[in-house]
């Protein structure tokens, strides 16, 4: 919605030429998102990167990529942040907000069904939830 005059490049007429006023529209996009100055993504990852940690590649807003290090132990829904790399303004700049999205296959050949099983015996006991229904206490 921001208007910027462009002087002396509009159309000519008896008294001069006039101004050029642009108005700013920003389009969504179907991976970026923006939030203020920064911009927020959603990267997919694998169970193994998520559980052991990786380093992986992800695209900018600006054509680049860089290299972001997912720690050991990521859940989905975790956000990193990318300092500087959300939009660029006169004075300013954004982030890049990576929301890590831990991705589960559909289908499991038998090797990786076994070893989601043995991960599941060695890892009995652990529950995630034991404590939710103090949280949901109102």
């Amino acid at each position: 919605g921001q208007k910027v005059r462009v002087k002396g490049k509009g159309q000519q007429g008896p008294g001069g030429t006039g101004d050029l006023l642009v108005e700013v529209s920003i389009q969504s996009h179907p991976f970026f998102e923006r939030d203020g100055d920064n911009i927020r993504i959603h990267l997919p990852v694998t169970f193994d990167e998520a559980a052991l940690g990786a380093t992986v590649e992800v695209p900018t807003v600006h054509g680049e990529k860089v290299r972001i290090k997912v720690p050991a132990g990521t859940s989905s829904g975790r956000v990193l942040r990318l300092k500087g790399h959300g939009i660029r303004r006169k004075n300013s700049q954004g982030d890049m907000l990576v929301v890590i999205n831990v991705h589960v296959p559909k289908e499991l050949n038998d090797d990786a069904l076994a070893a989601v099983k043995a991960y599941a015996e060695a890892t009995a006991g652990t529950d995630p939830r034991k404590d939710l229904d103090s949280k949901a206490a109102l």
